[in-house]
């Protein structure tokens, strides 16, 4: 669970490290549009900040590094103030507090308390925030801009968008409450305000623009981020990001900093997933996401040559599971989907996204190219267990002491045999596997550069299957004569998991 603000860690250098400047006398001039103040003014009472207390094990305190992300800032750092600072007062006892005091020695149970933001959606007291803000808490409060301290009970909490839904019994007088934007309608350079909680100095207004959107910074297989500029730190987790009419258009929920404070790269989720998200916590308690049951992979240029794709988009089809909704449907590995439901699928990504926002056991329309020609399958979505399962294309295996040279056939840098008994107890391949076994890889090939290694099994050359290294070689001779310029190779590891791989015909 983390007080702060989640941030990426980063090597960053300073700009004047790399090219050398001048200062020049400028115009003061006013930071943004009049409209700002006006629209802080409306929607400040609605944003609160989230506090929380955990017990936890002493050993188990601030000291160690790293967030939820795997990052490596420490939560126990204070900022670096100097000696003298106003403020450096306010940190050490602030830290202090969240240590559990300077008494708290030994092995003995803690309360460590965290801090965050959230924002009011309705006049019952239903708030929004991030999932890691309240996570493992023992108990959450909400505490309102005028002060005032309400205990909250989670409805209903998310972790692949990092979103969740409180509740609290608003007091006696109104409170107020916040609409969701539209955030498919921001466009890039357009100003936005956060407002939330950093460092417990609650009420924070910052402003700046949308930098880019639909950022991936690998949090998470959704990833579909705003970034923005607006300075946010550690305690504006799960604030929200407003529009100039006082919409909220984004969740705060990363930064990229070497340090932990901001130094102008921000992301939030945007509010068309916040919305949906937040509908299904609050009828279902959980989010139930469409289900595909596939495995997929990157497109890239070469397997797109080798496809006849142009030019390169989709999401390649490396497997498909024997109880999903893509079986009986006829969906193939090989395939590329390139539609979902009347969505483009232009990157791999965009597949899970897509399938993840449909409802459970709607009937879509899915577009997928095979051999070159578009086709059209109708599919009954199920209901996502573990997600969409992106295959690593490098993925590789430990090859094993070999204990007699078999018989090999050469072509692409790859040592290729026949599947034999022997060769299959020494590689660990299941019965169920079929092809054509490598035994060896040329150091400095495409293959190696690739990652294939002994003990993987070759299953289709070009989308046909293989059954021994002459049938491998005669494909790849075919293909040189073709005059392509890359061969697709199906690849199964010894549990037969698939995966494919381009290789260049030299």
């Amino acid at each position: 669970m983390s007080d702060a603000f989640q941030a990426l860690s980063r090597r960053v250098l300073p700009l004047a490290a790399a090219v050398g400047f001048a200062l020049v006398a400028t115009p003061a001039l006013a930071r943004g549009p009049d409209g700002i103040a006006d629209v802080a003014e409306k929607v400040i009472d609605a944003v609160v900040n989230i506090s929380t207390s955990q017990t936890v094990d002493a050993k188990n305190n601030d000291d160690k590094g790293g967030d939820e992300r795997g990052n490596n800032n420490r939560r126990g750092a204070n900022p670096q103030l100097p000696p003298d600072s106003p403020f450096s007062e306010f940190f050490d006892e602030f830290f202090k507090n969240r240590r559990g005091g300077p008494d708290s020695k030994g092995n003995s149970p803690r309360k460590v308390n965290s801090l965050g933001s959230g924002f009011i959606i309705d006049a019952d007291g239903t708030v929004v925030t991030n999932n890691h803000v309240i996570a493992d808490a023992d108990e959450i409060n909400v505490i309102l801009n005028d002060g005032t301290k309400i205990k909250a009970e989670v409805i209903g909490k998310d972790k692949k968008s990092d979103l969740a839904v409180l509740k609290f019994t608003p007091p006696e007088k109104k409170i107020t409450a916040v609409k969701f934007g539209n955030s498919e309608n921001l466009r890039l350079g357009e100003w936005v305000i956060a407002i939330g909680n950093p460092f417990s100095l609650g009420g924070t207004v910052t402003a700046g623009i949308v930098s880019a959107r639909n950022r991936d910074i690998n949090s998470g297989p959704y990833d579909n981020y705003i970034q923005t500029d607006a300075s946010i730190n550690r305690g504006n987790s799960g604030g929200p990001l407003f529009n100039l009419d006082g919409e909220v258009i984004g969740v705060n929920t990363a930064i990229i900093s070497p340090s932990g404070g901001s130094i102008g790269i921000g992301f939030a989720v945007p509010s068309k997933t916040v919305m949906a998200v937040v509908d299904q916590l609050r009828q279902f308690k959980e989010v139930r996401r469409g289900w595909l049951g596939v495995r997929i992979q990157q497109v890239t240029d070469e397997i797109a040559e080798s496809l006849s794709i142009k030019p390169a988009r989709g999401a390649l089809i490396a497997g498909v599971d024997d109880k999903g909704p893509a079986k009986p449907a006829g969906i193939e590995p090989g395939d590329v989907v390139v539609k979902f439901d009347g969505k483009d699928i232009k990157e791999m990504k965009d597949l899970p996204r897509a399938v993840a926002d449909s409802p459970v056991g709607k009937a879509v329309d899915v577009v997928i190219i095979r051999k070159g020609k578009e086709e059209t399958r109708k599919v009954t979505l199920g209901r996502l267990d573990d997600g969409e399962k992106a295959v690593e294309a490098s993925a590789k295996t430990t090859s094993p002491v070999e204990t007699e040279k078999p018989v090999t056939q050469k072509a692409l840098g790859l040592d290729l045999a026949g599947l034999s008994k022997d060769l299959r107890t020494r590689y660990k391949i299941k019965d169920n596997v079929k092809g054509v076994i490598v035994t060896g890889v040329d150091s400095g090939s495409d293959a190696a550069e690739k990652r294939l290694s002994a003990g993987d099994v070759i299953v289709e050359v070009a989308q046909e299957a293989v059954t021994n290294a002459a049938d491998v070689k005669k494909r790849i001779d075919q293909l040189k004569k073709d005059g392509k310029k890359s061969v697709l190779l199906l690849v199964s590891n010894g549990s037969g998991e698939l995966r494919f791989v381009a290789l260049a015909v030299k």
